[in-house]
């Protein structure tokens, strides 16, 4: 068993590598990364400010008021049964066919999750509405992430949880010496969190920081969202950022799952 899961193990940490160590694409950094900052010059500061705040007061929706509602839209019971039936077949048999039913359902929500935010979000840019759709954006980010902690046994409830997925979230979505060092302190997190340590979080001050990031990162995207027709565009972004954020969001969770058992 020991001999497979570190195998499994091993394998997650080089998508992890890859994931941290993606080189730059050229035509981007050539081509659109200059019209990006252009954009960017343009954007008034009364509007950043606006998104800044906008975002962190969708992380308060969600989390203090949300969560219920958004459990109704997925079977958490049947998450979590599907993960005890794997985890004990994993303890009893290990093998890869168990492990591959484990990751089944985490891939499965963020597939399903991405789609529909690309869908809101092109839908709404259609219309010229770029703020409002960003608690929406929210609750299907915060949803996939969920569903893929029940996919490999986490609860999601605690603050210090909810402090990971803020963490989390920056790491997928920032770049270069930023990324690794989020990616250090997620994992730092995770070992103490699975170990019993006592880790002391401000779910607030994790809110700001996580908003500031999503604010800088969309914001060109929401501001062209909100122009009628064009904003389409927008739709297409929410789905890159959803996706980048479920890729890592799957790898992380089954990385603390395999060092739990390991």
């Amino acid at each position: 068993m020991k001999q497979r899961l570190e195998q499994q193990l091993k394998k997650i940490e080089q998508q992890e590598q890859r994931l941290l160590n993606k080189s730059s694409n050229h035509f981007i950094d050539s081509n659109i990364t200059p019209f990006v900052n252009k954009i960017q010059e343009k954007i008034p500061d009364k509007l950043r400010s606006v998104l800044n705040a906008t975002f962190y007061k969708g992380f308060q929706l969600v989390f203090e008021k949300g969560i219920p509602y958004i459990e109704k839209t997925y079977n958490k019971d049947k998450i979590a049964m599907d993960y005890d039936i794997n985890n004990y077949a994993i303890d009893k048999e290990c093998n890869r066919r168990h492990i591959i039913r484990m990751d089944k359902q985490s891939k499965q929500s963020g597939m399903v999750n991405s789609s529909f935010s690309a869908l809101e979000g092109g839908l709404l840019g259609f219309l010229g509405i770029g703020l409002p759709d960003i608690p929406l954006f929210l609750s299907v980010m915060i949803k996939t992430i969920n569903e893929i902690a029940l996919s490999y046994g986490f609860d999601y409830n605690t603050e210090e949880e909810k402090v990971y997925i803020l963490i989390l979230i920056n790491a997928a979505i920032t770049k270069g010496d930023y990324q690794k060092n989020y990616d250090r302190e997620l994992d730092q997190m995770a070992g103490k969190l699975d170990n019993g340590i006592l880790v002391e979080v401000s779910l607030p001050s994790q809110m700001k920081i996580t908003s500031d990031i999503l604010s800088d990162t969309l914001l060109t995207a929401k501001f062209i969202q909100g122009i009628p027709l064009v904003g389409v565009v927008g739709g297409a972004v929410n789905y890159t950022i959803l996706n980048k954020i479920v890729a890592y969001a799957r790898i992380k969770y089954k990385k603390r799952y395999l060092l739990k058992k390991l």
